[in-house]
């Protein structure tokens, strides 16, 4: 790992630590008010300030990462899941199976994400659970398509050949012989698309279509600073940093395990 990846995975490992612990290491609740100190600036009673309603912006920071980093990493692993699922059979399947499940990837694929979240979001009603299926349901046709890719390269090799001529079953050359193959794209996939369902999140609860209060999210409490940006301006500059950082440092990640884990690299380094 470079400095920059280690980096990285020193900050997103914190805040995942930081969120987990949320209730032992933040100094006050997210919903807990102080009406005689509002919208008090960074103090040390205040790290980062208080809101509207006295509430501590530090601590309403950390719970926020518990909401948006759940949300982010539980809908992208369940997505990568059922998209590689799909992908499996409609590429192992092949012919007629896979044209037909193919058309329907591409329909859903061809709606606009954003509208899709939001419909379903409508639908469903604000909150975790309805963030949760939105962005599961609009996020596993990716992968879906990249894993098909995949399995359509693979099958061809002379290992996977070797596997049905020895009469090993459908199911286990799968997992055997085309998962191991295919567990670094995976990987990066969702080193990728985790940030990319917490920004869809912050954008949606940050337009009051995302998490409802009093549960707070990093998008929830920089729509609520965004109302003070003239005058208290520290208010959505943090959330609007934790949302930055966290996604920056996911893509840093990502590029670094892509680099690692892509055999092309690999064989180069051999060359070498």
């Amino acid at each position: 790992m470079n400095f920059f990846s280690k980096l990285s995975f020193g900050f997103l490992a914190t805040i995942c630590f930081a969120a987990v612990f949320a209730p032992w290491i933040t100094p006050y609740s997210y919903e807990t008010q102080n009406t005689f100190n509002i919208l008090a600036t960074p103090s040390f009673e205040h790290f980062l300030g208080t809101d509207r309603l006295g509430r501590d912006l530090f601590s309403r920071l950390i719970y926020g990462a518990r909401v948006s980093l759940f949300i982010g990493i539980s809908s992208t692993l369940l997505a990568v899941l059922i998209g590689t699922i799909y992908g499996f059979i409609s590429g192992y399947a092949g012919g007629r199976m896979d044209g037909f499940m193919m058309r329907i990837v591409d329909v859903v694929f061809a709606l606009p994400d954003m509208l899709m979240i939001i419909l379903i979001t409508v639908m469903i009603g604000r909150g975790i659970l309805g963030m949760f299926i939105a962005l599961t349901l609009v996020s596993w046709v990716t992968v879906a398509r990249l894993v098909r890719g995949e399995v359509l390269r693979i099958k061809e090799k002379n290992y996977v050949e070797a596997a049905c001529a020895l009469g090993a079953s459908n199911l286990r050359i799968l997992i055997h012989e085309i998962l191991p193959n295919i567990l670094g794209l995976l990987v990066v996939t969702l080193t990728f698309r985790i940030p990319a369902a917490i920004l869809a999140e912050s954008t949606l609860s940050f337009i009051g279509l995302g998490v409802a209060p009093p549960f707070s999210s990093w998008g929830t409490i920089a729509n609520e600073g965004w109302k003070s940006i003239k005058f208290y301006p520290h208010l959505i500059l943090f959330p609007s940093l934790a949302i930055f950082l966290t996604i920056l440092s996911f893509n840093f990640l990502g590029d670094r395990l892509r680099d690692d884990l892509d055999p092309r690299n690999k064989n180069r380094l051999v060359d070498q």
